[in-house]
């Protein structure tokens, strides 16, 4: 067996020509690990003197865009959090704010520590993807949110617990799990009508996302996000050039006439 079989392999695999359903390029690159795997195995253990697989590289999978929902559906969101206004409902609000505000990510807010916090400048310090920091700064809700948490909810939590230095605590004083946060989220996109698209990750895209629609620089929006490529903030841009599109499309006289001339076009 060669590089051209375990090749010809994944192209039978993508087209339906080995007989089953034709796979997606994610499914196909899954498969193709797979088997680059086993015989990287049968040559480490001597049972097969060449990796035919070594070369062959799975097939690059589609970019998927972020999910960001609207500056109105965000607001909607918040609100339901704080139905209520009891002490749990201050601490979610405080939790969301921050997530968005800031463009955190879960792990990230729920890591936080009251050191990490500069309220009067308005700056949050975050641990992110191998424990690097970065400073952020928060809107004026966020830090408003925050310090009301912080001024009548948290000492009474932290009084159940063993002293920890966490900002977002739950009701028996330790630090708010990632899971527990996760489940603020839901609760509240719930309640806003909004769960269908609402995922952990909703705020911070929403994050990047309205900071370029509002003509943030995207190495602005990487250093806020955290990104160690450019690359990935670039993804945003994407959502945001379609959104540009639909509404010049909608909106502009002459994208209009084009789309006229394209239906009054006779076929040919």
């Amino acid at each position: 067996m060669g590089p051209e079989h375990v090749a010809a392999f994944l192209v039978a695999i993508r087209t339906g020509e080995d007989g089953g359903a034709a796979l997606t390029a994610s499914s196909a690159a899954r498969t193709v690990v797979a088997v680059r795997g086993f015989h990287r195995f049968l040559l480490l253990e001597g049972t097969a003197a060449t990796d035919p697989a070594h070369d062959v590289r799975p097939p690059a999978t589609p970019k998927r865009l972020p999910k960001a929902i609207s500056v109105t559906e965000v607001e909607q969101l918040l609100e339901a959090a704080s139905v209520g206004g009891t002490p749990g409902a201050i601490r979610d609000r405080a939790l969301l704010e921050l997530l968005y505000g800031s463009g955190s990510r879960i792990s990230e807010a729920v890591g936080l520590d009251v050191d990490d916090l500069d309220l009067g400048s308005g700056l949050v310090r975050l641990r992110g993807k191998g424990s690097k920091e970065r400073i952020v700064p928060i809107g004026r809700y966020a830090v408003d949110a925050v310090d009301a948490y912080l001024v009548r909810v948290r000492p009474g939590l932290a009084a159940r617990g063993r002293g920890t230095p966490a900002v977002l605590l739950n009701t028996r004083g330790g630090r708010l799990s990632r899971q527990s946060a996760w489940t603020v989220l839901q609760t509240a996109a719930t309640r806003a009508g909004l769960a269908a698209h609402v995922s952990p990750h909703t705020l911070r895209h929403s994050f990047a996302t309205h900071l370029l629609e509002g003509g943030a620089d995207v190495r602005v929006v990487q250093e806020l996000l955290g990104h160690a490529s450019v690359t990935t903030t670039q993804i945003y841009t994407k959502v945001t050039a379609d959104t540009l599109r639909e509404v010049y499309a909608a909106a502009h006289p002459r994208a209009l006439e084009h789309r006229l001339a394209e239906v009054r076009a006779p076929s040919r």
